[in-house]
């Protein structure tokens, strides 16, 4: 129609025979170049579209193995447009995966360390060059916890012991001589080492000072009953006995 139109349009204008071939090849040849260039387009996006196919089931693959799961199946019915955006979105999703777990992996690496150089536990055990499995970091998440637990518990231990020295040092006019028994004097407790080799050593502390007030309070009950029988022997006078009373 459009030809048909530029025809009458020509004729009515007087454009001779010769010219209206030339003008109409020259639409022609605008008209084929124009949809050559579509076409060439169109084959340009398919071809991009193929690669991108290609590039997203090698990533596909490699993500599939790093996150140690089953291979992803594609519809073959499904047309080249809706597999490469299927493929692709299931790419993003792995890669998120993929971040997710590194990033709790070294969340999780950051608690340990803190904790192992409180407890003076060693490192726990895990191929840090890999992707973790959902298994590995669900046992690293237990034994995290695990230790956060005996931190808890050896912190209640440290304070509940470090106040009865505390109180019995002070009853036995002790001053703390050595370099372990001032850190467990030491105001900061957060310094203190909750190794177990210090739980032990806390404990053997409080055993010796408790041993030392028991021995004290056995000298000074052997003390008084000596005075008791040398007052009632030299027969001392109840007022005299009551001025010695306050020691």
């Amino acid at each position: 129609r459009a030809m048909a139109t530029l025809r009458d349009i020509w004729e009515e204008i007087g454009i001779p025979e010769e010219q209206r071939l030339e003008r109409t090849d020259a639409v022609r040849k605008h008209i084929k170049s124009l949809l050559d260039m579509m076409v060439a387009e169109e084959e340009s996006l398919k071809e991009r579209l193929l690669k991108s196919i290609v590039l997203c089931r090698k990533e596909l693959d490699t993500l599939c193995r790093e996150l140690q799961l089953g291979s992803f199946e594609t519809e073959e019915e499904c047309t080249i447009l809706q597999m490469e955006k299927n493929l692709r979105t299931h790419v993003e999703v792995l890669q998120k995966q993929k971040r997710d777990r590194k990033q709790e992996l070294k969340a999780l690496q950051e608690q340990d360390r803190d904790l192992c150089d409180i407890l003076c536990t060693a490192l726990f055990s895990i191929d840090t060059g890999s992707v973790p499995s959902l298994e590995d970091l669900d046992r690293y998440r237990r034994h995290v916890a695990s230790l956060n637990t005996l931190k808890e518990q050896r912190r209640e231990e440290f304070v509940t012991n470090k106040r009865q020295i505390i109180l019995l040092m002070e009853e036995l006019d002790h001053t703390p001589d050595t370099s372990f028994e001032r850190d467990v004097v030491c105001e900061d407790e957060e310094a203190f080492c909750l190794s177990k080799d210090n739980i032990v050593a806390l404990q053997n502390l409080l055993q010796q000072l408790e041993a030392r007030r028991a021995l004290n309070e056995a000298v000074c009950a052997e003390l008084r009953a000596r005075i008791l029988a040398l007052w009632e022997r030299l027969q001392i006078p109840a007022e005299e006995r009551e001025a010695s009373a306050v020691h």
